[in-house]
């Protein structure tokens, strides 16, 4: 499906340049959703389609990024997934991340503290040339959610693996625009409420086997049973041998848009993103002077551009004293030449 099409997907009524806070979703979606919470508020039936929903969501996530659907956590959050992976870091064991990491995966490595866990923050440049014998694993986001910055993957992986250092990547801020093969981590694990347009409160992870084998399911319920129906009131625990001894409970109504949203990005698929996105942002950086970048997520330092955009009608958000702007496949020329006029 080609981008001028795919657009006619979306009923975006605003310029919007804040997917990196969350996304819009296309029209099918949001069909989705309300004929779901129509379900539930009439009691025409049972939430069999809602599970049903959840199953598919994690399928097409799986083909988003490469991987096989039994190795993906269906999980709420990124910090909630990675709170397994937490525990598995030995006592006293060295965890490497970029200065200016978002939180969420830093605090499931920090808590550890206790336990002598040794969180070490460098500069994002010199990530790859901080991981040696001594580092059990280095995390990182994708795409850094203040600045858009795209992570040299291919150094960092490069230097783990020469280290037999375990990896783990935070693909919020790129899954959906950019292309990314999840097994060639150890850990990825996305929010699915900005690039894949879905609504809050679903998560997805891979864990490789090799990690997997490591982490403890401490939120082990019936969704982590090998037979979910028939665990409910079961005295023994018999948990899944996939992923899926990780999952949590599912998020009825996110699964049933996250399921909708992603397939629409499956069908235009992600180098076609990619390319519209980038375009569009390049667009708007020499339109403000920058030089061309690989990201959809351009922030500016400008005192005033904040209050400027939101006067026009541009919906931006501000991240680390920056003003943050972001283009996905519904964002149009016009989008960008509205958001460049406010600022000249």
């Amino acid at each position: 499906m080609d981008i001028e099409t795919a657009q006619r997907l979306w009923d975006v009524k605003t310029v919007w340049l804040n997917t990196a806070q969350y996304g819009i979703p296309p029209r099918d979606a949001h069909q989705a959703l309300s004929e779901a919470v129509g379900v539930w508020r009439h009691g025409l039936h049972g939430p069999e389609d809602w599970g049903d929903a959840s199953v598919l969501a994690r399928d097409r996530f799986a083909a988003l990024v490469g991987a096989a659907p039994e190795d993906v956590v269906h999980g709420a959050s990124t910090s909630q997934l990675l709170g397994p992976a937490g525990l598995a870091v030995p006592d006293g064991a060295r965890v490497l991340a970029p200065e200016g990491e978002y939180t969420s995966n830093l605090y499931p490595w920090a808590v550890h503290g206790d336990r002598g866990v040794r969180l070490e923050n460098v500069p994002m440049h010199a990530l790859a040339d901080a991981i040696d014998d001594d580092t059990w694993l280095v995390t990182f986001s994708l795409v850094h959610s203040a600045t858009g910055e795209v992570a040299p993957v291919e150094e960092i992986h490069a230097a783990a693996r020469s280290h037999d250092a375990l990896v783990c990547v935070d693909a919020t801020q790129g899954a959906g625009w950019l292309p990314v093969d999840a097994t060639r981590f150890d850990a990825l694990v996305c929010s699915c409420y900005k690039w894949l347009m879905a609504p809050r409160g679903i998560a997805f992870g891979y864990f490789s086997p090799r990690l997997r084998e490591r982490m403890r399911p401490v939120a082990a319920g019936p969704s982590a049973a090998a037979d979910i129906m028939g665990s409910f009131y079961a005295d023994e625990m018999r948990l899944s041998r996939t992923a899926s001894r990780f999952d949590i409970s599912p998020s009825w109504f996110a699964s049933v848009g996250a399921a909708a949203s992603i397939a629409t990005l499956l069908d235009v698929g992600v180098p076609t993103v990619n390319a519209h996105n980038v375009a569009l942002a390049n667009r708007f950086r020499a339109g403000v002077g920058l030089a061309p970048g690989n990201s959809a997520i351009v922030s500016v330092d400008r005192p005033d551009a904040g209050g400027r955009l939101r006067a026009a009608g541009v919906w931006v958000s501000e991240r680390a004293g920056l003003v943050r702007l972001a283009f996905h496949v519904y964002t149009t020329d016009e989008d960008v030449d509205q958001a460049l006029a406010a600022l000249r």
